[in-house]
């Protein structure tokens, strides 16, 4: 990779700027002042500027832990903010969100830049799983399980085949599901005349959100994890 170019993409600046870099001579590749924008950057090669070293990531996989009352999209809106204001250090990197989360929601936020893993963790093709951890207005009935669980309750003139709901108090349960739509876990609720009145994703794919990380926090995917949701895609 040319060394502009590399510049470019590990400090999210221009092209411009990245050549004036180098000309100024602030440029160290393996202990040497490199001052030709096009000089070749090989893959181990280690690549300082002002005694800073860099690092490029092509490719990020990051679990947000999102708040309420931020958007799962990139886009801002006067009334909420994205959740691209918790990564300032990454949106250089053009990242988005693998599969949305309701505003009024929070929980497990998987970020990334790679377009081709993002469409299949959320394509109902792949069937990667999602867990919930959901409180009801009211307790869920016996019945009201079963119907879930053996694909009774339509969506949009569709069933919805839930994977796993496990109840945990009397009305909070963790429900699996792996199908995405819109709304999804409120309107399979709603349809059974329930109400939901917290939702968290604690699960995507079998990765489980850190408990580690506190509401806006967030931490790169390690290796396992990144292998671990690839594999269930093909991608691996």
């Amino acid at each position: 990779m040319r060394l502009d170019k590399y510049i470019s993409k590990a400090l999210g600046v221009s092209r411009k700027v990245a050549k004036e870099l180098i000309r100024q001579g602030r440029v160290w590749i393996d202990g040497k002042v490199i001052k030709k924008a096009d000089f070749k950057v090989s893959p181990n090669a280690k690549v300082v500027i002002d005694g800073e070293e860099l690092e490029l990531k092509e490719k990020i996989y990051l679990m947000l832990y999102k708040p309420k009352g931020y958007l799962s999209t990139t886009e801002r809106e006067a009334d909420y903010p994205s959740f691209l204001d918790l990564l300032p250090e990454y949106e250089h990197l053009k990242p988005f969100a693998a599969g949305r989360l309701d505003v009024d929601a929070e929980g497990f936020l998987l970020v990334t830049n790679d377009g081709l893993f993002a469409h299949r963790i959320t394509h109902p093709r792949w069937g990667v799983s999602k867990t919930y951890e959901v409180v009801l207005e009211k307790p869920l009935s016996s019945e009201d399980i079963a119907k879930l669980l053996r694909g009774e309750v339509k969506i949009g003139g569709k069933p919805i085949k839930v994977k796993e709901i496990k109840p945990l108090e009397e009305n909070r349960v963790l429900l699996t599901l792996t199908e995405g739509k819109y709304h999804i876990v409120k309107r399979l609720f709603r349809s059974l005349g329930n109400k939901v009145l917290y939702l968290k994703r604690v699960a995507i794919g079998g990765v489980t959100l850190d408990p580690s990380l506190r509401e806006g926090e967030y931490r790169e995917l390690t290796e396992e994890e990144v292998k671990k949701l690839k594999r269930l895609v093909k991608l691996e």
